[in-house]
């Protein structure tokens, strides 16, 4: 009977592969449930991992965004100080070019007046001589208007008596120099005279003027003149 009783032993034994057993199952829940709470924080730490990208690539949008609007601030910046000097500079250019077509312009004025006063001064006939004072005074002023007035007086009887015409032609005319309203003036003329008592045979003479001349009330007036040049050029038979 003895013989048939089970031992100690393998009781023991099995018991500890019973217990054995369970502690492997508790190991392996355990282990399981460490790979799932791991899983959990590797899940969670994504998560955060992504939150934390995409709150950088937010940020870096952000900031690229920012230098964006500054470059074109500065663009527009840059863009008026460009505009504002091209206008000042234009202004510095454009200044002198007006100042020299304004120049320009009134020294043709008085060359033209000049060249015109000259004309009327010496030109006439025996018809009209009475009236060359006044038609003269139009561009004289002061002492020279009443000077020459009384020279043309002092020579209208004898020159209507001798019948002379006189015709002056302006060749050229410059202006000598200018400064604010006052003008000198150069005129070069070719004078031809005619009379019956010299068969009406002409006589040439080149004559050149120096005029003295004023602006007033916006017109300009001879003050004074004087005879630079005399030539007389009449062929003699």
């Amino acid at each position: 009977m003895e013989d048939q009783q089970p031992a100690t032993g393998d009781l023991t034994v099995d018991a500890g592969s019973e217990a054995l057993t369970g502690n492997e199952t508790e190991a392996a829940e355990t282990a399981e449930q460490s790979d799932g709470g791991a899983e959990a924080e590797e899940e969670a730490q994504s998560a955060q991992e992504a939150e934390a990208a995409a709150a950088v690539a937010e940020d870096g949008a952000t900031r690229t965004r920012r230098p964006a609007g500054k470059r074109i601030a500065i663009a527009v910046a840059v863009a008026g100080v460009l505009f504002v000097g091209s206008a000042a500079f234009a202004g510095a250019t454009m200044q002198p070019y007006l100042s020299d077509r304004a120049t320009v312009a009134t020294k043709l004025k008085v060359a033209r007046t000049a060249a015109n006063a000259i004309t009327t001064l010496w030109t006439y006939t025996p018809e009209n001589m009475d009236t060359l004072p006044d038609r003269a005074a139009t561009y004289l002023s002061g002492d020279f208007a009443a000077q020459y007035r009384k020279f043309v007086d002092a020579i209208v009887a004898p020159n209507k008596q001798a019948k002379i015409t006189n015709s002056t032609e302006v060749t050229g005319a410059a202006v000598e120099s200018l400064e604010g309203p006052s003008a000198i003036a150069i005129v070069y003329t070719n004078t031809t005279s005619t009379s019956p008592l010299t068969k009406n045979v002409p006589t040439l003479k080149y004559l050149s003027y120096r005029l003295i001349m004023k602006r007033e009330n916006g017109r300009w007036l001879v003050t004074r003149m004087n005879t630079i040049t005399s030539l007389d050029l009449t062929p003699h038979l």
